[in-house]
């Protein structure tokens, strides 16, 4: 049931600060409407370190930041401040555009210490690419939890194993953390065309072998694979989704149209994006690519 094994790919992010960048591959671009994922960390930064992620753009899509340890700020430019923690969700909705910055609170800098968390963009359907930008958070204790025979998780955003959460979406998809006891099993849900399960810590066994952390598992339609914890405990992230059709990708632009990439890269060049308030003293320019 197994179909294709991605590896995570080291991404400099700017500052030292390296990802493990997963989606979009070569071989796969989308897992549903899931079109990029980044494994952030696990990084233990001295006092006075941090991650800095300068204002930068987006269109067509939702971004989907999600940690397991640390703190990050977000700004963006409908105003939005908002730190992010573990097992919060931060869901940005960039529509017809939206810009936002991401870094280490001075509070949280100052002394330093683990950040690990993963982000993922949602390609939004081609109706619903030109919405208004928004920004929603949402506490941990809101989002459904999993707890059975050494499974607990949570339910990031969609629906899965007859929970739903909050999170607004805009097509079926899924989108799940879970941590694993030695020799749990957790099944992947069968109800979606296209999943895939990220092995973030740990290692699973399924179809008769291992997968150590970094890796991406994608299975095929149909059929219910199971996950085992193999050699310990194991933390996972679920997704998946019914596929919304191919999309272009250039940098931190996503759309079903190639003019309208070109639009935003004018767009982004001439500077008729606005910066988020109070961190408006800097971006990152439109790359030469």
């Amino acid at each position: 049931m197994l179909e294709l094994v991605i590896d995570s790919r080291p991404k400099d992010l700017g500052g030292g600060f390296m990802v493990g960048r997963v989606l979009p591959f070569v071989h796969r671009r989308m897992v549903g409407p899931f079109v990029f994922l980044d494994h952030m960390g696990p990084a233990d930064f001295a006092p006075g370190g941090g991650i800095d992620v300068r204002p930068h753009p987006h269109i067509g899509l939702a971004t989907v930041t999600y940690l397991f340890d640390g703190e990050i700020r977000h700004r963006d430019s409908l105003g939005m401040d908002q730190e992010i923690r573990p097992g919060e969700v931060n869901w940005m909705t960039a529509g017809a555009g939206i810009v936002h910055s991401e870094r280490t609170d001075p509070s949280i800098r100052s002394k330093g210490g683990l950040m690990h968390g993963v982000q993922a963009w949602v390609a939004l359907p081609a109706e619903d690419e030109e919405c208004a930008p928004a920004f929603a958070h949402h506490e941990a204790g809101g989002l459904p939890e999993l707890a059975d025979c050494g499974v607990r998780g949570r339910l990031i955003a969609g629906s899965a194993y007859g929970l739903t959460s909050p999170v607004r979406i805009f097509s079926p998809l899924f989108y799940i953390h879970a941590e694993l006891d030695p020799g749990a099993r957790l099944a992947v849900p069968p109800e979606f065309k296209e999943r895939a399960a990220f092995v973030v810590a740990g290692s699973v066994e399924t179809d008769g072998k291992r997968y150590p952390a970094g890796k991406l598992l994608v299975f095929a339609a149909g059929g219910e694979p199971e996950l085992i914890a193999a050699d310990g405990p194991a933390r996972l992230v679920l997704l998946g989704g019914e596929p919304i059709g191919p999309r272009f990708i250039w940098w931190n632009f996503v759309s079903s149209r190639q003019d309208r990439i070109e639009q935003a890269k004018a767009d982004w060049r001439a500077g008729r994006m606005k910066l988020p308030p109070g961190d408006a003293g800097e971006f990152i320019p439109l790359p030469e690519m």
